[in-house]
């Protein structure tokens, strides 16, 4: 099977957020499970996507960590539609269906970045007690009182809530970059309570920043993953949060940092649209490879 390691969501090699491409041969089937978890913890990276070519502009795409399989993952979808790109099975300009676990998605490779539908987005949980939100603050190494208000905005006040464009994590305001910089979680607790909460993370965010931009950082210990550089499905959450909070606009082209504390730093586009009145995220950015290869199995 060939396979590549791509950084996705950057232009240069070792930034962004790497991921393993294993393209399956044509008309095989996926391997066993445990191979394909097994050949994920073998690359190391925080997810290795499968790629079954389905015929035309259709694929099948299984994505999995070193612990689990996971329903989606946006850098590794970035990272896939970029090798399929290198391998001709994919064309600028094209429009592709990536089928997944969390739903059926449409892919458009562009000339400067690979955009990506995010499944259907939902809100659920907040977490808004006192209790609540000195133990998640307290798990990240943080005052609750760090979640602080928006700039702008002095009467409004995030508070950290479960958010789904694929995959659940909780978002998680803090009050600017320097709160951002501090946050040093209990990742045993934050195991714990990513399990209680039912939720692969938690995603930390500030808006009140210096450079205009979307500040984050992303944490789940539960799949393996202390700190993920560059997160799609958790960005696109990201968006669709503020956007339910009005601080996000329609159609606008958003750019959340990311990974600066692991010295990969990336740049994720994200927007807000209106599909049939109902708002849907597109998540994106560009790709390079490090390396390909042959895996034999």
């Amino acid at each position: 099977m060939k396979f590549q390691i791509v950084d996705a969501f950057t232009r240069q090699t070792f930034g962004g957020n790497p991921a393993g491409v294993v393209l399956l041969p044509e008309g095989a089937d996926f391997p066993a499970d445990e191979t394909m978890r097994k050949t994920a913890a073998e690359l190391r990276y925080s997810e290795t996507a499968f790629i079954r070519p389905l015929g035309g502009n259709r694929f099948h795409i299984r994505y999995f960590t070193p612990a689990a399989e996971v329903e989606l993952c946006g850098h590794a979808t970035i990272g896939s539609f970029h090798a399929l790109q290198e391998m001709g099975l994919v064309a600028e300009g094209g429009t592709y269906i990536d089928e997944t676990l969390s739903g059926t998605l449409e892919v458009v490779v562009g000339k400067d970045a690979i955009l990506m539908d995010m499944a259907k987005p939902q809100t659920f949980q907040r977490l808004e007690t006192p209790e609540e939100l000195e133990e998640l603050y307290h798990i990240m190494g943080l005052s609750a009182d760090g979640q602080g208000a928006v700039t702008g905005k002095p009467e409004l006040t995030l508070l950290p809530q479960k958010v789904s464009t694929g995959l659940t994590d909780i978002m998680m305001p803090v009050a600017d970059e320097a709160e951002l910089e501090k946050i040093a979680p209990d990742f045993p607790a934050l195991t714990e309570h990513s399990r209680r909460y039912n939720v692969v993370g938690v995603h930390a965010f500030t808006v009140n920043t210096t450079d205009g931009m979307i500040h984050a950082r992303n944490f789940a210990p539960l799949y393996d993953i202390d700190e993920e550089a560059a997160t799609g499905t958790s960005n696109g959450a990201l968006v669709y949060y503020l956007y339910r909070h009005g601080l996000v606009e329609l159609d606008k082209v958003y750019t959340v940092v990311q990974g600066e504390k692991m010295g990969r730093p990336s740049m994720i586009s994200a927007q807000v649209i209106l599909k049939d009145s109902q708002p849907f995220v597109k998540v994106g950015g560009p790709a390079v490879t490090l390396v390909r290869g042959e895996i034999e199995l």
